[in-house]
């Protein structure tokens, strides 16, 4: 396994943002060694990032044959768009690597959980934006010649999205804090620029999502908002509304069960099944 720690830092970065990748071994005695990757943005109201929503769903996807990478993003002060640069230097980094570590360049696919989720949908919406330039995020990269790596704008394009019950809206359902944390003094000036059923566009890739009709803290309204923007965009989305469950859930069961121990809900987990198939299938 190609298990490295790669510094993620760009201008405005705050502590030690890193890429923590679990990149499966080729072999000799398979068939194909080439393989999608996924890269995960744990949650955390963007005021830190939960370890319930990083590792351990990485494995997940690794014991599926999916290559995977943890973002360990800049919270809170940092400010937007520092996440959103510090995930693109992400995909450049793995898109660099893909045919010595055996990706599939065009099964590239960005997972988040509640604010990352919102971090995983900005990217979907703004990667084609000038507020991310590729020519300023390959020189942050290391061990990379710029000689071997076209500065292109599609390097940065992801493939799919996999988002979990994700913060969406700065509207009647916002995740007032999260908004708070990413904008800070620029909150009023752009919370409708960051409220992502609002920037759906052609470029946004197919996506996954699941949430609950529970949650009270991220409110399903979210998840809704954004596949009514999917759909009007003719964007292919697959969604699972589960009836039962809180806020946070991971993977549902006992390896993501948090302090509280109201993490399980057995119904929800088959969740990361349908994102592995919708992953295999993009």
């Amino acid at each position: 396994m190609i298990h490295n720690v790669y510094d993620m830092t760009v201008e405005g970065s705050v502590g030690n943002p890193t890429l923590t990748t679990y990149i499966i071994d080729e072999s000799p005695a398979l068939m194909n060694n080439d393989r999608p990757i996924v890269i995960i943005c744990p949650g955390g109201g963007y005021n830190h990032v939960s370890d319930r929503e990083g590792e351990l769903v990485a494995m997940q996807f690794l014991a599926a044959g999916i290559h995977a990478a943890v973002l360990r993003y800049s919270v809170e002060p940092a400010r937007y768009p520092t996440q959103l640069k510090e995930l693109a230097k992400a995909v450049a980094l793995i898109r660099s690597h893909a045919k010595e570590w055996r990706i599939l360049p065009d099964k590239l696919m960005i997972q988040g959980s509640s604010a990352g989720g919102h971090l995983a949908a900005s990217y979907g919406c703004f990667w084609g934006e000038d507020v991310i330039k590729a020519e300023e995020i390959m020189p942050e990269i290391e061990d990379v010649s710029t000689e071997e790596i076209a500065i292109d704008r599609e390097l940065l394009r992801p493939n799919g999205l996999i988002l979990s019950y994700p913060v969406i809206t700065s509207g009647e359902y916002a995740h007032h804090g999260s908004f708070h944390a990413l904008l800070g003094d620029k909150y009023h000036e752009l919370k409708d620029k960051l409220s992502l059923e609002m920037q759906v566009n052609a470029d946004t890739p197919k996506t996954f999502l699941w949430h609950t009709f529970e949650d009270e803290t991220v409110p399903v309204e979210n998840t809704m908002s954004f596949i009514k923007a999917l759909k009007d965009n003719n964007i292919q989305f697959e969604c699972h509304i589960y009836p039962r469950g809180i806020h946070g859930l991971s993977l549902a069961n006992e390896l993501t069960l948090g302090l509280s121990g109201s993490e399980l809900q057995p119904d929800v987990t088959n969740w990361i099944k349908l994102a592995i198939t919708f992953a295999r299938n993009l």
